[in-house]
């Protein structure tokens, strides 16, 4: 590859076109000797001690920088020489082959295992995802068969005990008919004691009602690791941020706060920046509260609240029929039977409905707090987006439409997108 020519012919080709070409021939062979990549000489522009011409040739014999006339009439007459531009061509062209046979094939290699080992790792994981799930399935749907047994079993309990108690109740009743219809008066006198002794017989019976015993607890499907999964998949979701459209609603929002323009952020409004605004049914005149403007009665539902570093706020859901007016309780996110929230006092996070609070064991301050809505499922989920942590869920047959609920009682609060 060193492409080896006579001394001769290759100085008097090589002359030449150093003449012809001038000053750009002179420039590149100035560049090229300053490339260390060539690994042959080691500084610009060297010269030869003895004739102080440029070092322009290699002489392959000594493996060493010469000027052309060392080639010609100096101590390398007669070896072996390549002009210094070709010799640095096939030194460049060697190390390319080395890369492409060392480097690149060691690459290649390592490449080739680390994606073995991440597709090992990839099935290992869904394999014990897989098993774990089905290990769950299996459970499940034991514990289904056991709770369905169960109340198969309370429904024929029930209906012996029923039909029992009408057969006993219809030959009373055709005992006592018997006895007013076919006995003599004087009969009946003597007859009174034993005539109340049945009806007080009958009247011990009862009357029947239904009960809890005779229904399918819903627990008996209830799985976390099912509902952890599940979340995680709608989570990470593309549409875990949920639909753009989703707003405050002007309408709904306190006197207490202040809607931005794009009708996305709640602010608390101190006493004196406060304004009056419009009377409006639908608003909350008492309470800090803003409802969202989309109603959610079908599919699965999710979007994130940016609550920042505010310190007092509550999130949720609520009905449309939710009281707006007054001071009372009705009014009062979390504290009636039609809103379920996420509220946060006083560094104390707690789920709330109906009055009744649940405190929760929140690790880190979260500065996103992420709600789903499955209606199928009738599941109201509240979670930590960054980590996909679920806060707290509660399941509840919601019997009419929901909407968002927010209330705010420092700094801001905002609906992402």
């Amino acid at each position: 590859m060193e492409c080896e020519q006579p001394i001769f012919s290759v100085l008097s080709g090589g002359l030449k076109q150093q003449k012809e070409a001038g000053d750009t021939s002179t420039s590149t062979t100035t560049n090229t000797t300053t490339d260390a990549e060539s690994g042959i000489f080691s500084g610009e522009c060297e010269l030869c001690v003895e004739h102080e011409s440029e070092l322009d040739w290699f002489c392959g014999t000594e493996q060493k920088l010469i000027c052309s006339h060392c080639a010609i009439v100096g101590p390398c007459h007669g070896h072996t020489v390549t002009p210094l531009a070709t010799r640095v061509t096939a030194v460049r062209a060697l190390r390319i082959e080395r890369f492409i046979d060392q480097t690149l094939t060691a690459k290649e290699q390592k490449l080739q295992t680390a994606a073995s080992r991440a597709r090992e790792q990839v099935v290992a994981q869904i394999n014990a995802a897989r098993e774990a799930l089905e290990e769950e399935e299996q459970r499940l749907l034991e514990e289904v068969q056991r709770e369905e047994e169960r109340v198969e079993q309370c429904l024929l309990t029930q209906r012996a005990h029923w039909s029992q108690a009408l057969e006993s109740l219809s030959q009373t009743r055709s005992s006592l008919v018997h006895t007013l219809t076919h006995s003599p008066d004087a009969q009946l006198v003597t007859s009174v004691q034993e005539i109340a002794e049945r009806v007080e017989e009958t009247e011990g019976v009862g009357e029947p009602c239904d009960t809890d015993q005779l229904n399918l607890n819903a627990a008996c499907s209830d799985s976390k690791l099912l509902r952890g999964l599940w979340a995680t998949a709608v989570l990470l979701g593309p549409n875990a941020y949920g639909s753009s459209h989703l707003k405050f609603d002007e309408r709904t929002v306190s006197p207490l706060l202040s809607l931005s323009d794009d009708f996305c952020t709640l602010t608390f409004v101190h006493k004196k920046a406060r304004q009056s605004p419009p009377y409006d049914p639908a608003r909350f005149d008492c309470w800090p509260n803003a409802l969202g403007s989309v109603t959610m009665s079908s599919g699965t539902h999710s979007w994130v609240v940016d609550v920042g570093q505010s310190a007092a706020f509550k999130v949720g859901v609520c009905y449309a029929s939710l009281e707006r007016k007054g001071s009372g309780n009705e009014a009062r996110l979390g504290y009636n039977s039609q809103s379920w929230v996420l509220s946060h006092y006083d560094g104390d996070y707690s789920f709330c409905h109906a009055g009744k609070k649940v405190a929760l064991q929140v690790v880190k301050r979260p500065q996103r707090i992420g709600l789903l809505l499955d209606w199928p499922s009738q599941t109201l989920m509240f979670y930590e987006p960054d980590s996909s942590a679920v806060l707290y869920s509660v399941t509840h047959h919601f019997g009419a439409p929901l909407l968002l609920a927010c209330a705010v009682t420092d700094r801001s609060i905002t609906i992402l997108h």
